[in-house]
């Protein structure tokens, strides 16, 4: 079957797609109703299924003769240690965990938080939760106390699960300290901790609140699966609200078992027995889909990898686990590739490294700029497949579906939508747009299986952040594009289109160019106030290692290529040579806080970002510019 007859099928007749592809997870008790809408008028998939998510990606797998076959590799080069688990020993692991669970009294539907880094023990608590019908929330190791204590005071959980600390590259971060100062400010007090003592910073534990991971473990008795509804809630994971309030996204069993299979199969094109690599963090939601259920679930081979792409302990990381561990397919962030550019720009570390086991490597996360697209496809000799999904959706939204049909690769393009996914280019007054005029991207209703069917606790809030915009729709907060071939292009958050003296323009399309340039490593192009023109772009430019060019040639260059390709009407006339661009933890550049600066407007720096000093060293670098509200506009 080619894709455009599988997708047009899904489209056709969403609930018979749908049960079909529920076929391949095993139920407990089938569902009687494959899509349905609950007391609040919310659509609902596989009401009246049970099942049980840790059962499927361990026991059943267990069952199916997959024992003996490794489930996890755990590598770390921050610690130096290196762990195999077999499906069996993950279960058993699993299992004896969701008895010390147990034992604190968590049952079915509570809510249990884990702040915790890249070890096996956070993918187990999270099994664990998942094995008791609990809910779990991960949050970002190492965020701040304040960011921890407004989650904490939403989930309202049961248990909070801790490790003594994480390892940023060289640096230690003393997690116990972070969560005392957030159970000092937050209202909600969860009925314990449980603490995972690493050796790199045993920490003293708080008496009649704390408990040592191990101890509990010690006196534990395995649990079993609790059989739970394909509508219940799986985990809640918070994403960065406008408000500066996180937003809890609610992830249901079924669905999101249902389409995190169908994914790895139709968008992945990965059996199960391969090894499938998602170098991300389990804080995030790739670290939830593609870290640990979706591989497991599958049946495939996934790695925990504690490291960077760089200095971990150098620009050949990456290969050498594809090598190590003979990774059939790899996804991660373009920001990865990026960095690995800017430290061995010819790509000399990459000759030490045998990475024949490839099939595909798939990039999403932010926009993935055609030079890098190119770069990673040389370097790897594999196509590379930019694809496009949010927290929100849970799995992608548009791919090259790989395991249906290989298409055409078209650069800046994340391809076509997958199945389930009616795509449509909006109007700002809601009338469907033709090929080739750019505006709103947004989901017709029903959205497929695996998104989110509600925010935690604040229906008022889902609806009107993705629902009322354009009614019938989900907005996705994008704005993009489809071209003649039916190929989706995303050009940014809607606020990154500019209006420059009455022209609206993309920074995305600015971006694509200026990153073309053979010495520029990274780029973000922002739009700033200007009072002649209402708004400008403005380029900041990290160079690639080595580059030895003046900043006035740079910018000369940069110039011309932007207006040659975008043309005079963008009134690109400034770049900004800088030695790294403020970011979020998973690689996503801070563009809006970025204006902020430039324009003088307060802004709170999202709990999100890399590091805090960037954006002192950034204002700094605009006053010494005359970037932004510091300089009148010159005609």
């Amino acid at each position: 079957m080619t894709y455009q007859e599988l997708y047009d099928k899904s489209m056709a007749s969403p609930e018979v797609f749908w049960k079909e592809q529920a076929e391949a997870i095993p139920w407990f008790e089938k569902p009687k109703k494959i899509l349905s809408k609950d007391q609040e008028g919310l659509y609902r998939w596989y009401e009246g299924g049970v099942l049980n998510t840790s059962f499927i990606a361990l026991d059943h797998q267990v069952e199916r003769g997959r024992g003996e076959q490794v489930a996890l590799y755990y590598d770390s080069p921050v610690t130096g240690r290196k762990e195999t688990f077999t499906y069996q020993k993950l279960l058993e692991e699993v299992s004896l965990f969701a008895g010390v669970l147990k034992g604190q009294g968590v049952q079915k539907g509570d809510t249990v938080i884990i702040y915790m880094p890249m070890i096996p023990q956070t993918v187990i608590a999270m099994l664990a939760c998942a094995r008791l019908g609990a809910i779990h929330s991960v949050v970002f190791g190492g965020f701040a106390p304040h960011e921890l204590a407004i989650r904490i005071d939403d989930a309202k959980p049961k248990l909070l699960l801790a490790a003594s600390c994480g390892i940023e590259i060289n640096k230690v971060i003393d997690y116990m300290t972070i969560v005392n100062e957030s159970l000092k400010e937050s209202s909600h007090q969860p009925q314990g901790c449980i603490v995972y003592q690493r050796p790199q910073l045993p920490v003293p534990l708080k008496a009649g609140r704390d408990h040592d991971w191990e101890d509990l473990l010690s006196r534990a008795e395995p649990a079993g699966y609790v059989p739970v509804a394909a509508t219940d809630p799986l985990y809640i994971l918070y994403t960065s609200g406008t408000t500066g309030r996180p937003k809890g996204v609610m992830r249901d069993n079924g669905g999101h078992a249902v389409a995190l299979k169908f994914s790895m199969e139709h968008i992945y094109g990965i059996r199960p027995g391969d090894v499938y690599w998602a170098a991300s963090d389990v804080g995030w939601v790739v670290g939830h889909s593609y870290i640990v259920y979706a591989p497991l679930i599958h049946g495939c081979s996934t790695i925990l990898y504690e490291g960077k792409p760089v200095k971990t302990p150098d620009a050949g990381a990456f290969w050498r686990i594809i090598e190590e561990y003979k990774v059939k397919v790899f996804f991660t962030a373009p920001t990865a590739f990026r960095a690995i550019k800017k430290e061995d720009p010819n790509g000399t570390l990459k000759k030490k490294y045998d990475t024949s086991s490839l099939d595909y490597l798939f990039l999403a996360g932010e926009r993935c700029d055609v030079a890098t697209l190119e770069w990673s496809g040389k370097m790897l000799d594999v196509p590379v497949i930019d694809h496009w999904w949010q927290t929100e959706s849970g799995w992608p939204m548009l791919a090259n579906m790989v395991g249906v049909e290989m298409l055409p690769i078209k650069p800046g393009s994340a391809a076509k939508p997958v199945c389930g996914y009616g795509l449509e280019i909006l109007s700002h007054n809601g009338e469907s747009l033709p090929p080739n005029q750019e505006g709103a991207v947004a989901i017709r209703l029903p959205l497929p299986p695996g998104c989110l069917p509600n925010l935690w606790n604040d229906t008022a809030r889902f609806l009107s952040s993705y629902m009322s915009a354009y009614p019938g729709y989900y907005f996705t907060g994008d704005g993009g594009y489809i071209d003649d071939d039916g190929y989706v292009f995303i050009t940014g958050r809607i606020d990154d289109i500019i209006n420059v003296a009455g022209h609206r323009l993309s920074t995305a399309k600015m971006e694509e160019v200026v990153a073309s340039h053979p010495a520029v490593a990274e780029c973000a192009v922002i739009g700033i106030e200007d009072q002649m023109k209402g708004q400008i772009p403005v380029g900041f430019v990290v160079l690639k290692g080595g580059v030895e060019k003046s900043e006035e040639d740079m910018e000369k260059e940069l110039i011309q290529m932007v207006r040659s390709k975008v043309g005079p009407v963008a009134s690109f006339k400034k770049v900004a040579i800088v030695q790294r661009l403020p970011k979020t933890r998973s690689g996503k550049i801070l563009r809006r806080i970025m204006r902020h600066i430039a324009d003088g407007k307060p802004f709170s720096p999202p709990s999100t970002i890399e590091d805090m000093t960037v954006l002192p060293e950034l204002e700094g670098l605009m006053k010494e510019k005359h970037i932004g509200h510091s300089t009148d506009s010159q005609p």
